[in-house]
């Protein structure tokens, strides 16, 4: 399913996940593989991967990752990704937490 995004879909998908990891203000090292690891699962090109990178470093600008312009079909995906994201460092913080709970509450 995650190859059946279209590009613009698949950057939306990495914003979210990206914006995820930051929750705690900080990236993790076991956040950044992961991520990592979803560029390659996804298949993102060159440039695409070098703007997930850009996110690593600082997050997405907050009205770029707003629930409204993920693709109803793709919601469950966002999800997926999203609770990966931060269980990712092995830790679920309170603002991570809190962040889900919302994301679901708006792509429900």
């Amino acid at each position: 399913m995650p190859r059946k995004l279209s590009r613009e879909e698949r950057l939306q998908l990495m914003k979210f996940v990206c914006s995820f990891v930051w929750a705690d203000l900080r990236v993790h090292e076991k956040e950044r593989a992961f991520v990592r690891a979803l560029v390659k699962r996804l298949a993102l090109d060159g440039d695409e991967a070098k703007r997930v990178e850009g996110w690593l470093k600082l997050p997405p600008k907050a009205h770029e990752v707003d629930p409204n312009l993920v693709p109803p079909q793709h919601r469950k995906l966002f999800l997926q990704y999203a609770r990966e994201a931060i269980l990712a460092d092995g830790e679920i913080h309170p603002e991570e937490r809190i962040n889900l709970a919302l994301l679901e509450e708006l792509l429900a």
